[in-house]
């Protein structure tokens, strides 16, 4: 089990990575296409839809490890076990949000299957959507993850 979790990580990273490079081509190419006189403003499109994609697969990077902002000010207050418990109570509500996030997020993609994305046909705008049912079922498993790990006591307590 570690080892497909340790795959899906690897993967999220390159898929990631490979659409935050494809935006910056895009946008490039479509700056470069336009000063020559002949616009493509599709790249424009098309970056818009990866950066929803790596917007969410970069969240849940930074979250697996532990890059997102954080504010210790309470907890470095509180006793190991009371911050302990604290941290717990927030991933709980954490992971609640995005069961939530991932129902409201499916049902979005559903709704807007039939609707194109920016007019280009054959293109969904479900595959914008769906960005983010995905981004939050993978935080979502973070998440539980964080759960089951101990939680370490609070910088300074």
């Amino acid at each position: 089990m570690r080892g497909l979790y340790a795959g899906l990580c690897r993967a999220e990273a390159a898929i990631a990575g490979s659409f935050l490079l494809a935006m910056v081509v895009l946008i490039f190419l479509g700056g470069v296409a336009r000063m020559l006189g002949t616009p493509l403003n599709w790249t424009t499109d098309i970056a818009t839809c990866l950066f929803a994609w790596a917007a969410f697969l970069c969240a849940d990077i930074a979250w697996r490890n532990n890059g997102l902002m954080a504010i210790g000010l309470v907890t470095a207050r509180l006793k190991p076990a009371a911050a302990a418990l604290l941290a717990r109570v927030n991933l709980l509500i954490i992971a609640a949000f995005l069961v939530y996030v991932v129902v409201a997020g499916t049902q979005l993609a559903w709704v807007s299957r039939a609707r194109t994305f920016q007019g280009i046909p054959g293109i969904s705008y479900s595959w914008v959507t769906a960005s983010l049912p995905a981004g939050a079922a993978l935080l979502l498993l973070t998440t539980l993850l964080k759960l089951r790990r101990p939680i370490p006591p609070a910088p300074g307590g």
